[in-house]
């Protein structure tokens, strides 16, 4: 595995090994020249750190195997501390303990600086590799909620041609039936709602009253081409105007409605609309006359609702759609209560 590591982390490895280097040194202080001998290999075991850190990023860099990362560090630290064992028979001449080197006692006790060096580069490398594991969760995480919010995009760009598409056959219907005047206030409206969705800012929620402006604008046109056919009674509570909600979520709803349900229907036909507080929770809910069908559960918009909201709220929201036994089709979703500040 690649690590890449800032230079930070040899510094903070490096800590513990010198405190317990200093805790070890503690004892020998006042007893001659035993402090000087101790503040020797202390400092050289620091200057060794920088070497050491430095040939562990490179074979981090080359990817080396473990167990081959291991013996060469092995022996590197064994090197220095042969090394430190002729610096310290250096200081024994010049203080005139020693009159020469004595070659063949260069390896023995050096367990005390070679265990600091080998301690060094395994915190060294728990560290790299934890902070290495940290940046891929992030990754993973970023990753997951751009890949989230591609989808939700593309789910939230799927509801305009959808409605855009019915509404033309609705003006061309209109238009061959040479209601003229119906058909240019039709087409008034939905040039008012494609600019009110146009001027949206990309955000994949907002505010109830926001979302209602733009039902209205969508009911205007339902209203241009049904007339008297229509009958709506909205219920909104005035506590929940503030509440966050998806975008455009009522409008496909509606448009599953009058299309599936009262459009097709000989008479007048009822759509109510209610959006109150329930608890910690904010209950929508739409029911409207019709005859009934399969296409009206498994209509795109109903799908697309329902599938923004998996995305945007998981196991926090509930939709329950289907017929009722009074012959009324009726969506009803529980979403978690948010009002627009909190959320912002």
């Amino acid at each position: 595995m690649r690590v890449e590591t800032p230079l930070l982390v040899p510094v903070l490895a490096a800590l513990p090994v010198c405190a317990c280097l200093a805790i070890l040194g503690l004892p020998s202080f006042g007893h001659g020249h035993v402090v000087a001998f101790r503040t020797l290999f202390f400092v050289a075991c620091l200057a060794w750190l920088i070497p050491l850190s430095l040939l562990q990023r490179a074979m981090w860099r080359r990817e080396w195997p473990w167990l081959r990362m291991a013996l060469v560090l092995l022996a590197a630290s064994y090197a220095m501390c042969i090394v430190n064992a002729v610096l310290g028979q250096r200081l024994a001449i010049s203080l005139g303990l020693e009159k020469g080197y004595r070659w063949e006692d260069l390896p023995r006790g050096l367990d005390g600086c070679w265990l600091a060096l080998i301690a060094f580069c395994a915190v060294h490398a728990v560290a790299a590799y934890y902070l290495s594991l940290q940046r891929a969760h992030l990754h993973l995480a970023q990753a997951q909620a751009a890949a989230r919010d591609a989808e939700l995009r593309a789910l939230r760009l799927q509801v305009n041609p959808h409605f855009l598409f019915n509404s033309l056959n609705a003006i061309s219907a209109l238009v061959s039936a040479q209601c003229n005047r119906e058909a240019n206030r039709m087409l008034g409206c939905v040039a008012d709602f494609l600019r009110a969705t146009l001027a949206h800012d990309g955000r994949h929620e907002h505010s109830l009253a926001e979302e209602l402006v733009l039902l209205d604008a969508y009911l205007a046109i339902e209203k241009a081409r049904l007339g008297e056919r229509l009958r709506l009674t909205m219920k909104v509570g005035p506590d929940v105007l503030d509440s966050v909600v998806p975008y455009l979520m009522l409008q496909p709803l509606v448009e599953n409605a009058i299309r599936h349900g009262i459009a097709p229907l000989p008479a007048p036909g009822r759509l109510d609309i209610l959006v109150e507080r329930t608890g910690t929770c904010l209950l929508v809910d739409v029911q409207n006359d019709g005859r009934q069908q399969e296409n009206a559960v498994s209509g795109i918009g109903l799908a697309n609702v329902r599938e923004r909201l998996r995305h945007l709220y998981g196991a926090g929201h509930q939709v329950d759609a289907g017929w009722r036994t009074d012959g009324r089709f009726r969506v009803r979703i529980t979403l978690p209560l948010h009002n627009i500040g909190a959320a912002a």
